[in-house]
């Protein structure tokens, strides 16, 4: 459907006709399944995570030093410098309603910024609450090094998640901060590492109901064609330090290493195709609030975003997509199937590349949150647009 960009302000009568041109499929842009509306609202140049806040605005991390907010609250969609840290890429974000606080994630730090209802800047200059890539890059590192720092607050047990990228494609970490899942209390105090050898876990995100948090893994890279499978996991529910395995082993404990022992490593809950690059994951409310709310199939699941890449398995690059994941409880409502990484997941938004090539693309989605009134709220960093799906 076709995209819109200015205020928040109801649509005109041609706009409305337009979008439903759109849905012909005459209107070149992101598609949405039949009996929902896209619409681009704003332009936040290199968006990544998103932030919903509880009087209805939204908070904006990028690849740079600044958080941006929506004013949505005010009938506004003009972006607004809301903080900015020193610390690039400032691409991890998370709002804490218990805390009373937002969280960055730089690239080597994670900080804390104190939140009352209807801020439109930080009150307070951000705060170093924890140290991440506190040691080197791996002296055998390819030079494939992931600089992103992931957040989420669990609001159910008091905890904040971190995750924090790889220094390499494949290699062998020295700094233990590196390639890992860490919990942490809210004032940035480590509780403990809770997953270790996981390539690039970017996705990150807390189950509002139960408090899992669940973890979304970038794969690597060189080996056989289509493989390794990129998962969705739920970290919050191994024992102490889970061993996801990179880069010896990963799907259903396949070895990619000669020699490689992979019978303790996690066998994740649900998997994607190589090369989907899952970048941005948020729970659909089980009992949503506002006029917004989706139709009940859609409550309680998890949306992901594949950022794509570009990687050509079958002879085009991995596309783009918004995936849905159904949920039955804090399960996949459908079991792995080792043979087929799609049995688990349907799109939700495609259509970011029309052609067979990655030159063809018009977008690449990162961060997705669910506001208040219940809309789904997806960013690009690829044209900057910030999409909000309705209904």
């Amino acid at each position: 459907m076709k995209r819109f960009s200015g205020s928040f302000a109801p649509i005109a009568l041609a706009a409305t006709i337009a979008a439903c041109a759109g849905a012909s499929g005459t209107t070149r842009g992101p598609r949405v399944p039949s009996g929902f509306d896209i619409q681009t609202i704003a332009h936040v140049p290199h968006a990544r995570e998103l932030a919903a806040l509880p009087n209805g605005d939204l908070l904006i991390a990028t690849s740079g030093t600044d958080v941006v907010l929506l004013p949505l609250s005010r009938g506004s969609a003009r972006p607004a410098t809301f903080a900015t840290v020193d610390d690039p890429p400032v691409s991890g974000i998370a709002f804490s309603s218990t805390q009373h606080a937002i969280y960055l994630g730089g690239r080597n730090g994670v900080y804390r910024v104190p939140y009352r209802n209807g801020d439109e800047r930080a009150t307070a200059t951000p705060q170093l609450v924890a140290h991440v890539r506190t040691g080197p890059v791996a002296a055998n590192s390819d030079g494939d090094d992931h600089v992103t720092t992931s957040v989420a607050f669990s609001d159910a047990t008091g905890s904040l998640w971190v995750s924090i990228g790889s220094s390499c494609n494949a290699c062998v970490e020295v700094d233990p901060t590196r390639a890992a899942i860490q919990e942490r209390r809210a004032d940035g105090r480590l509780v403990a590492t809770r997953g270790k050898r996981i390539r690039n876990g970017i996705a990150l995100t807390a189950d509002p109901v139960s408090g899992r948090v669940w973890v979304g893994d970038a794969g690597q890279d060189g080996l056989p064609a289509g493989h390794p499978y990129e998962f969705l996991d739920d970290a919050s529910a191994h024992a102490g330090l889970a061993d996801y395995g990179w880069p010896n082993c990963e799907e259903d404990r396949v070895a990619y290493a000669a020699g490689a022992s992979c019978a303790n490593v996690v066998v994740p809950l649900v998997e994607f195709p190589a090369y989907a690059t899952l970048v941005g994951a948020t729970f659909y409310p089980l009992h949503p609030g506002g006029r917004y709310a989706f139709p009940a199939r859609y409550r309680g699941g998890i949306f992901v975003t594949r950022h794509g890449s570009w990687h050509t398995p079958n002879g085009c690059a991995v596309a783009p997509e918004v995936d849905f994941v159904p949920m039955h409880g804090d399960a996949p409502a459908t079991p792995v199937d080792w043979n087929d990484p799609t049995k688990q997941w349907q799109p939700f938004v495609s259509g970011y590349q029309p052609g067979c090539g990655a030159s063809s693309r018009i977008g690449r989605p990162t961060g997705v949150s669910v506001g208040i009134d219940g809309s789904l709220f997806v960013a690009d960093d690829a044209t900057g647009a910030i999409d909000r799906i309705r209904p």
